[in-house]
């Protein structure tokens, strides 16, 4: 009853809501989503660098997040590449000397906060050139001015970067008094004059007093209250402001240090002065302004504009334009046909006439739709990850981040099973089930930023070795048994495996080997195809009538694990192979092919695995010595529950050690040799009870059916920044922004499955001489890609 009941209900649902009204639902919330933030930007206004000077929030205890972009962590190099042959001034109290401090960190960790703090701090980095200096002001008075005044001069050098504010000082030394208040403004307004002169060349800061802890202040510094610091602040805002007429001003407040000090004050030991982390987190905010549009770093989104349009995304462009114009017209004569066709009614009889001319949709028309839709997805993407007009967020792990929705796709992948079509071991529907379970556990590690948690590392290391095992024990099977060594069958996998990637490639101008997964697979299954193709060609049916064939076999899966070996240790050997052109221009990341290396030669061993698993597991089919009936376990009661045994004391083992890893080096050089032990065990405790094997989710199964499609729009439409963010459709609501863009993210996905399978029937035919034209055309096109790919890279360099 249960089972007729749900079998009743999803009928219910699926005939109100199916796959295609959740993608027109999905279009819609896109287009609103659109509107909504290019309104915001407009009435907002649409500069990111004073988010990140005025607003944010924390993540976590010392993770700061500017509002709406992404705040880069530079490193030392980093530092220094950007800042050489800079100089930097900091002017003002102990608390810009503070500020000071935490900035040259930045630059050299071990410089140390000694000597007279009443006065000037010089600070040089010969290596890269690089000057900061604190200068001793704490006080808005004329010795302020004087030194300001200085730098205007023509024939003196200016500093690149001004930081600037005081205001504690006078608060102490007069009391709180309200005269001191006044001529607090009276001075800040003849200085500010000065200021805006100097932010016409230079980067001009002026820093808003933070508030203080009153209960831990010191007798001598009870005057200082937060009221008082509010209208010295107001003062600061309200003159600076105004410095200029009909314009605005190009002294930058920097207020954002008010919202971290809010947060963090309490951890002071003095009441006044920030605690360490907080000084960090504005000295790096200070780095992230100035130097995210010279550096641009892919998770720096602040501050940075716009990538401008290369020439290969402006023919992409007008490419897709002609495709939506060529349907627009195409659907307008189709329609017009369809009007003039029309059943018209009899005046004798009353009855309509039918017209029995079907018009058939031509190819032509199909290819047209096909490139209008993803013309449309494609601008979708771009607008997520390149034209900055929704917001990006940094990522935060914590484990219930994590944990939580895991359990969560758990709960529904066990809630939405059905009988599977067929019952042997590892049966498409079990599969696919893999597969996408699998995907959306490495989506959750993505989002959830888990990289940084070893143990759930090494775990998400074997899903995708599990990946690569189905890739090799797929495609191994298909070979061995159907002996289908045709160009058609490699073209049509070709093509579902990378033409998403191709065109991602082309619009969000980024190399081949950054989708690295889609390479891996991609030239796996080369290695697959190359073994089993080459002489000798043995495929099940002649090794049936030959017991001499699976040896022969044998020794080419052999020779082909020598082969592997020989590539993982002589990295010399890899890279001269894969640095020839036109492979350079496809593995190739930032100048070298050491990346695909390290990516190839991480999970090298386990598509082998997949091959020789599944010829073992073909032979005993075979032989009929597995018994793969409804219900039945594999192999009798005893070898049964024995390997059942094995299987599971082996997959805890495995967790066990994945979980205790310490050194991530060191376990990523054991995981080739050891994942394919957890692998195996999953396969065994999966399909050797015959009530696992003859049951399988289609929850799963569904997501598993566009895994690839799932992990490739990942990087750009779900993930931000090349998948080091979070997309935000909706700020301010983490949990309803997830529901939101993870729902256009999936249509998305199932989308582009659909449209990558029409488009292979097309592009693909059966016809070998049809199929041979089109691999020419298709081989000028990538021709014309790699020349014109070529002259761009001249042209930034």
């Amino acid at each position: 009853m249960a089972a007729l009941a749900y079998n009743l209900g999803k009928r219910e649902i699926n005939h109100y809501f199916s796959v295609r009204s959740a993608k027109v639902l999905a279009l819609v919330a896109v287009l609103l989503l659109a509107a909504c933030h290019l309104a915001s930007r407009r009435y907002r206004g649409n500069d990111s660098c004073e988010y990140l000077l005025s607003s944010g929030r924390f993540l976590g205890e010392k993770v700061w997040q500017p509002h709406s972009c992404m705040m880069h962590k530079y490193k030392i190099s980093e530092a220094k590449n950007c800042l050489v042959d800079k100089h930097i001034a900091f002017i003002g109290d102990s608390r810009i000397r503070q500020l000071f401090y935490s900035f040259v960190k930045i630059i050299n960790p071990q410089f140390k906060e000694e000597g007279n703090k009443h006065e000037n701090i010089p600070f040089e980095d010969k290596t890269a050139s690089v000057k900061v200096d604190f200068l001793w002001h704490p006080e808005v008075n004329g010795s302020m001015k004087q030194c300001i005044k200085v730098w205007t001069e023509d024939s003196i050098a200016k500093p690149h970067v001004i930081v600037a504010g005081a205001a504690t000082w006078s608060i102490k030394i007069h009391n709180g008094s309200s005269e001191a208040l006044s001529q607090y403004k009276m001075n800040i307004t003849s200085i500010a004059p000065l200021l805006e002169k100097l932010a016409k060349t230079s980067d001009v800061y002026w820093v808003l007093q933070d508030p203080v802890y009153e209960d831990l202040l010191s007798e001598n510094r009870k005057m200082i209250t937060n009221e008082k610091i509010d209208a010295y602040n107001e003062a600061a805002v309200s003159i600076l402001n105004s410095s200029t007429r009909n314009s605005k001003s190009n002294v930058k407040m920097f207020s954002v240090s008010k919202l971290i000090a809010q947060e963090t004050i309490m951890e002071s030991l003095d009441g006044l002065h920030l605690p360490e982390s907080s000084r960090e987190t504005s000295a790096m905010i200070l780095m992230n302004v100035y130097c995210n549009k010279i550096l641009k770093p892919v998770d720096g989104s602040c501050c940075q504009p716009r990538p401008p349009l290369t020439l290969i995304q402006k023919l992409a462009a007008c490419f897709f334009t002609l495709c939506i114009i060529g349907y627009l017209i195409f659907y307008i004569i189709h329609r017009n046909a369809h009007r003039k066709n029309k059943p018209c009614t009899d005046l004798e009889s009353g009855e309509e006439k039918k017209n029995i001319i079907n018009t058939p949709v031509s190819s032509l028309e199909i290819l047209l739709q096909s490139f209008c839709k993803l013309g449309l997805i494609m601008a979708y993407f771009y607008m997520c990850d390149r034209a900055n007009l929704f917001m990006k967020e940094n990522k935060f792990y914590t484990h219930s981040s994590f944990f939580i929705p895991i359990i969560y796709i758990l709960v529904l992948g066990v809630f939405y099973n059905e009988n599977t079509k067929e019952t042997k071991v590892l049966n498409r529907e079990q599969t696919d089930e893999w597969k996408g379970w699998m995907q959306l556990v490495i989506l959750i590690y993505h989002i959830s930023g888990a990289s940084t948690f070893l143990p759930v590392y090494m775990h998400i290391r074997v899903l995708v070795a599990a990946y690569l095992f189905q890739t090799g024990y797929g495609h191994f099977s298909y070979f061995w048994i159907k002996g289908d060594f045709g160009i058609h069958r490699v073209c049509q996998v070709l093509f579902r495996l990378n033409f998403l990637v191709v065109v991602l490639c082309i619009v969000m101008d980024r190399p081949y080997q950054f989708y690295y997964f889609v390479p891996l697979v991609t030239v796996w299954f080369m290695v697959i195809y190359v073994t089993l193709a080459l002489w000798p060609q043995i495929i099940q049916k002649k090794a049936n009538g030959n017991c001499f064939w699976h040896f022969g076999l044998l020794l080419k899966l052999g020779f082909l694990l020598l082969f592997i070996c020989f590539l993982a240790y002589s990295q010399g050997a890899f890279e001269k192979i894969f640095s020839l052109w036109p492979l350079s221009k496809c593995f190739e990341l930032k100048g070298n092919v050491y990346e695909w290396w390290f990516r190839w030669r991480l999970d090298r061993y386990v598509v082998f695995h997949g091959m020789l698993f599944a010829f073992i597991y073909l032979a005993l089919q075979k032989r009929q010595i597995l018994s793969e009936g409804k219900g039945e376990p594999l192999f009798s009661n005893k070898i049964s529950n024995f390997l059942l045994f094995i299987s599971v004391v082996s997959f805890l083992t495995y967790s066990i050690w994945a979980s205790s890893c310490k050194n991530k080096a060191e376990c990523n050089e054991l995981h080739p040799s050891v994942s394919v032990v957890q692998i195996l065990a999953f396969i065994l405790i999966r399909n050797i009870p015959g009530y696992a094997r003859s049951v399988y989710s289609s929850f799963f199964a569904w997501f598993g059916k566009i895994s690839l499609e799932l992990f490739i729009c990942q990087y750009h439409i779900w993930l931000a920044a090349d998948t080091r963010g979070i997309l935000v459709l909706i700020p301010g609501n983490p949990m309803l922004n997830i529901i939101v863009s993870t729902f256009i993210f999936v249509c998305v996905a199932h989308e582009i499955s659909q449209i990558t399978n029409d488009l292979a029937q097309i592009i693909i035919p059966k016809d070998n001489s049809s199929l041979l034209k089109r691999l020419a055309c298709i081989a000028a096109f990538f021709c014309g890609l790699l020349i014109l790919s070529s002259i761009q890279d001249k042209s930034k360099h």
